[in-house]
């Protein structure tokens, strides 16, 4: 397994010699080791982009989109180790790993067969011959988070590379293993030196270093709004291009007319995924009052059957929260929720099995919750069910936009008008109707809001690369 950088299509170490561990979540054994880049290194990574980028950008679409093609072949073909690699380094259960990796090589493959439409425009003007045309930024950075070590690299990468750009990436510091391994599957299926370079370490004087250099000219970051803020204020003084996915806080709305069977089905798996540390997870879920009881009753059951553990084990559901604060963070917005009066329906504590840690949270089920609960108000990014009761579709929706957050929605109902009215009314960049994984390559996605900015997936990702230029002809 490697665990060197990539700059300029050489694999390196730090200058400093200082290297990151990483720890499997699930039993804190060391998984390796990176190394802890800095200034000078990050420098050089932007020499190599920049260098590399006019002969990128020259190549024929057609050659681009083969590497593409082949990128993601590879990746089908390792798809076993690089599964295995980011359970132990993320901890989710191998079978989601897995999926992950089969998603994450949709967006190459996706990117390659988006390129070829985006074909110039010829406005018609009187008098004048236009030519509306696009061309690559330029050097292009990607931070991404832990929670989707692939799949998030995916999204910035294939995009990026289809229409010409060079990029950076800086992986999340827990799971930088991943990403190292993708770097070198990019390397076998051809692309060339400092088209893709590879940082890691503590991501500040990283960060700080691409944000100040002018040579940079795109920006895409998946993680908090917090940071997203600090990238808008770093990337100001370059008037860099950003794309920012940030914090979610989705809310599922189930109405009366739901089966009871397929609701909770379709909540269990929005939820659950990734152990409930997914941006488009739902974190708040509205209920009609008729079938209230009911569906929380099933949702609970089907909650407390939910097998925590390491993910290798081929009963396991969930696994660990990627660091003690995450555990602490939903342990406290669970004793929040109950002192402000919330009722535990089933959960609430930690689940510990031999050889394990105990970031195991069990899946929680709350009812009675309120705008006061942090629950309610916060992203908790995990396993946890904050429910509460409407009345009428007007209430509901009224209380799902209820949130500075903008980034999924979801919703159950067979109502042909209601549907309608949800897609046109409910505040969010992506919204799931009795539909649990509405993100996938081909289409759009991205938030609004305190939730961020641009879209990843389908052309919509590739044209966050481009910019447009109009030539204006009239003839002498």
């Amino acid at each position: 397994m490697r665990q060197d950088n990539l700059i300029d299509g050489a694999w390196v170490r730090a200058d400093s010699g200082r290297t990151l561990e990483v720890l499997d979540p699930a039993t804190d054994l060391p998984v390796g080791s990176v190394p802890a880049m800095g200034v000078a290194e990050t420098r050089r990574a932007v020499d190599a982009a920049s260098g590399a980028f006019p002969a990128w950008a020259a190549r024929p679409v057609e050659a681009r989109a083969a590497t593409l093609v082949d990128l993601s072949a590879r990746m089908a073909a390792k798809r076993a180790g690089l599964a295995a690699l980011m359970t132990a380094e993320q901890g989710k259960p191998l079978a989601e790993a897995q999926a992950e990796v089969d998603y994450a090589r949709s967006f190459f493959d996706v990117a390659a067969a988006a390129i070829h439409t985006l074909e110039d425009e010829h406005p018609e003007v009187p008098g004048k011959s236009v030519r509306v045309h696009r061309r690559p930024v330029g050097v292009a950075v990607a931070i991404t988070p832990w929670n989707f070590p692939l799949a998030m690299l995916a999204k910035k990468v294939a995009p990026a590379l289809a229409v010409g750009c060079t990029q950076i990436v800086k992986p999340a510091e827990q799971t930088p293993l991943s990403a190292i391994a993708f770097a070198e599957i990019a390397i076998e299926a051809g692309v060339p030196a400092g088209v893709l370079n590879l940082l890691t370490g503590d991501p500040a004087p990283i960060a700080e270093t691409l944000l100040e250099d002018p040579r940079v000219r795109k920006l895409s970051f998946t993680g908090s709004t917090e940071v997203g803020r600090l990238l808008m204020r770093g990337g100001a003084t370059n008037l860099l291009r950003l794309s920012l996915e940030l914090g979610g806080h989705a809310p599922l709305l189930v109405f009366e007319d739901a089966d009871l069977d397929s609701a909770v089905r379709i909540a269990m798996a929005a939820k659950y995924r990734n152990g409930g540390q997914t941006c488009i997870c739902p974190n708040r879920f509205l209920v009609h009052a008729s079938i209230h009881d009911a569906f929380v009753a099933a949702l609970a059951e089907a909650s407390a059957a939910l097998v925590s553990g390491v993910g290798t084990r081929p009963e396991v559901d969930l696994g660990p929260m990627i660091d003690d604060a995450a555990i602490e963070k939903v342990e406290a917005h669970v004793t929040d929720a109950i002192r402000c009066g919330a009722t535990l329906v089933t959960g609430g504590g930690r689940r510990r099995g031999a050889g394990a840690t105990n970031r195991f949270h069990e899946p929680t089920v709350l009812t009675g919750c309120t705008a006061e609960m942090r629950c309610w108000r916060e992203e908790t990014f995990g396993p946890v069910c904050p429910v509460r009761a409407f009345r009428d579709d007007d209430e509901a929706i009224a209380l799902a936009n209820d949130s500075e957050y903008g980034l999924a929605s979801y919703a159950i109902t067979s109502d042909p008008g209601r549907i309608e009215r949800l897609g046109l009314e409910l505040r969010t960049g992506v919204v799931g109707i009795n539909d649990p994984g509405p993100a996938v390559a081909a289409v759009p996605f991205g938030g609004v809001r305190h939730s961020g900015f641009g879209r990843e997936g389908g052309r919509w990702g590739l044209e966050e690369y481009l910019e447009t230029v109009t030539v204006s002809r009239v003839d002498a």
